[in-house]
């Protein structure tokens, strides 16, 4: 997928309601996997050893999320990130590369995946659960950083594919997990560019359908002015009413960019059988779990997972 953009005439095609709910299942066990890196103490602790601020989760989280990229400038992480306003991405890019070069946050990012799956998961983090996971997510991601996976690629997806495997299993699930989100990450940004949604309107109109309330998106550094003009742009196409509540039409827009994110998330899916597919659910689940039992991560945040 290395190098691939999106052809959003031809990816995804083909892709029946059974894979698109298989892809969407695996990303809503996947995603709390990954994520965790970024509210972990141990991630942070790694960051602070490198130089970054840890006061709040922002400058570390940009430097873990975009080192694959390499020393990339604002402009180029705000189109990949899509969600931030590009005020909020230029107060830590390019800054981030000067506390540390991107192969070191690397290196110190393969040690905060390790540290915090050990602390999530204790023994169990070297077990054969995690193992299992490990090897079948490993495939799929394979198939994501494939050639034939490049119609759907985009650059997060394609940076995390084209890095070496860590020889850890719970290092490899967490990589694994994060190529495959990053690739579905980057097919959700086709389809919202296929809605004509700028990456405000996106949030907007993402809260107008209750995936979180407002205040959630506000963590993107969009200014009131800047939402209240997104929010009146959608008003006029009928999308979301003066209150800002999605209407019919909005309601349709949004459902239609998410089974759009599952088909064109399904295609590395395709690696597994049905039987291993139900394999890796069985070891995610504990794994899962953990993560969620671990009080880590935000009740509320703007993926809408389990809302939409």
């Amino acid at each position: 997928m290395a190098g691939g953009t999106t052809n959003g005439a031809s990816a995804g095609v083909g892709v029946g309601d059974g894979e698109r709910g298989a892809a969407r299942r695996m990303w809503h066990l996947l995603e709390p996997l990954h994520a965790v890196l970024y509210y972990a103490p141990e991630a942070f602790e790694e960051a602070a050893a490198l130089g970054y601020d840890t006061a709040e989760r922002w400058p570390s989280y940009f430097a873990w999320r975009a080192a694959p990229l390499g020393p990339v400038g604002a402009e180029e992480v705000t189109a990949a990130f899509h969600s931030f306003s590009p005020s909020t991405v230029r107060r830590h890019v390019p800054a981030s590369w000067r506390v540390a070069a991107p192969d070191a946050v690397l290196t110190a990012r393969d040690r905060a995946v390790r540290r915090t799956y050990a602390g999530l998961l204790g023994p169990d983090a070297h077990g054969p659960g995690v193992t299992e996971a490990a090897v079948l997510a490993r495939r799929v991601a394979e198939a994501a950083g494939s050639a034939g996976a490049e119609d759907a690629g985009g650059p997060l997806g394609a940076a995390n594919a084209a890095l070496a495997w860590p020889r850890e299993p719970a290092a490899a699930l967490w990589q694994a997990a994060t190529v495959l989100r990053e690739y579905r990450g980057d097919g959700h940004l086709a389809a919202l560019r296929e809605a004509g949604l700028d990456p405000v309107e996106s949030l907007v109109s993402f809260a107008a359908v209750g995936a979180a309330p407002a205040e959630v998106f506000a963590s993107r550094g969009w200014s009131p002015a800047e939402w209240a003009a997104a929010r009146g742009r959608l008003v006029a196409r009928g999308l979301v009413d003066a209150d800002g509540a999605a209407t019919e039409a909005g309601r349709a827009l949004r459902g239609a960019v998410e089974r759009r994110t599952d088909a064109l998330a399904a295609a590395p899916w395709r690696a597994l059988t049905d039987a291993e597919r139900g394999r890796l659910v069985t070891a995610l689940e504990p794994l899962w779990l953990a993560a969620i039992a671990s009080g880590l991560l935000p009740a509320e945040n703007t993926l809408g997972i389990g809302k939409v």
